[in-house]
């Protein structure tokens, strides 16, 4: 069956946990052309802090320009609440090209035992 070598894949392979603005429908949307479906979780031995945002179509796309960033905490038992999204690699790169130069993804357990890609502070 032809149809079948000649079929895109767009499964989900990827853990990406956000704890800020990709949690927000409208950012959704525009990142990844749909509203994602996700479940709580968090992420260990970070703090929440804020970063001005300057881009401007990351600003539109958010409607702020003050975005959540996580920082390394030195309490090991610090967390911070956000849901986890499974995404297509393809939305991944999505997600990349939405976060600014003050973000680094890296991946990261999470309090639930499982292992997601998360944007940090940039340091």
């Amino acid at each position: 069956m032809p149809w079948l070598t000649n079929r895109v894949t767009d499964t989900a392979t990827e853990l990406l946990f956000s704890y800020g603005t990709l949690q927000q429908a409208e950012v959704q949307r525009t990142t990844f052309g749909q509203e994602l479906d996700g479940h709580a979780d968090a992420i260990v031995g970070f703090d929440l802090d804020y970063v001005a945002i300057t881009d401007p179509h990351v600003i539109a796309t958010s409607g702020s320009d003050r975005h959540p960033i996580l920082r390394p905490s030195a309490d090991s038992a610090a967390q911070v609440a956000g849901t986890v999204f499974s995404i297509t690699a393809e939305q991944l790169a999505s997600a990349d090209e939405y976060e600014v130069d003050d973000y680094q993804r890296i991946s990261v357990p999470l309090r639930s035992g499982a292992t997601a890609w998360v944007y940090i502070f940039a340091s």
